[in-house]
């Protein structure tokens, strides 16, 4: 018995309609969004943060005009803590040239580290030295340092009048010691005055022209005055440079 054409039940052709349906749908949705781009419109504001966008993707002619000047204006505002700083760490300092002021420095330092040297090597020198400027420096023999000059240790061998014995100072380049000072040194280890007085160069009294008085000082350090035409012993203070 030959069979004759069966319908499909109501739920199957219901089915086969609904996937029918379902598969459109998909590949024309597929179509659309294979067609469609995301421009600025399609984007909310702020809703894209600053880190979802790959570097070097927007060209500078994209964004909006003088933005990037707004924001550096905007950064200039900001309080100095607020700011993006580079701190020391930060920096490798190899790779920074010196600082005109600082060779600067440096050449004054080292300008007065020789200075310094060479005062050094002055002094030593001028300690050491025997002569200044083409002058005899230091203290002859029977003569010894005191109160910047070279004083002689031994009074003189004769006792005259107060001007000559100027002149025997003067003409070895010296004078005669001055009172106070001439106390003072006869107080000195190994050093002892005449037992009849010495000179000194102080005049206290001038009684008349060619008449006058001369202070003296004894052995003990006591200090007299005599008539200038007197005899006395006497010893010179000489210069430490000749």
């Amino acid at each position: 018995m030959r069979q004759g054409f069966k319908w499909p039940s109501p739920a199957l052709a219901v089915a086969a309609l609904a996937l029918f349906v379902a598969l459109g749908g998909t590949v024309y949705g597929a179509k659309k969004a294979k067609k469609a781009r995301i421009n600025g419109k399609a984007v909310k504001v702020k809703s894209l943060p600053g880190n979802r966008v790959r570097p070097r993707s927007i060209p500078a002619n994209r964004l909006k005009p003088n933005v990037l000047a707004k924001l550096e204006a905007d950064q200039r505002k900001l309080k100095g803590d607020q700011r993006q700083q580079i701190v020391g760490a930060e920096i490798n300092e190899l790779t920074l040239a010196q600082v005109p002021e600082a060779a600067h420095a440096e050449s004054a330092d080292n300008a007065k580290s020789a200075e310094d040297a060479q005062t050094a090597l002055n002094a030593v020198n001028a300690i050491t030295a025997q002569s200044i400027n083409g002058h005899t420096a230091g203290c002859e023999p029977n003569t010894e340092p005191f109160a910047g000059a070279c004083w002689q240790t031994s009074p003189s061998d004769s006792a005259v009048s107060a001007p000559a014995a100027a002149n025997s100072c003067a003409a070895q380049g010296g004078t005669l010691p001055e009172a106070l000072q001439l106390a003072a040194f006869s107080q000195q280890p190994g050093i002892s005055l005449a037992s009849t007085d010495e000179w000194s160069s102080d005049i206290p009294v001038v009684s008349s022209p060619g008449l006058y008085g001369v202070v003296t000082v004894a052995a003990d350090g006591e200090i007299a005055s005599t008539a200038s035409t007197n005899s006395r012993r006497y010893r010179c203070v000489l210069p430490l440079v000749r």
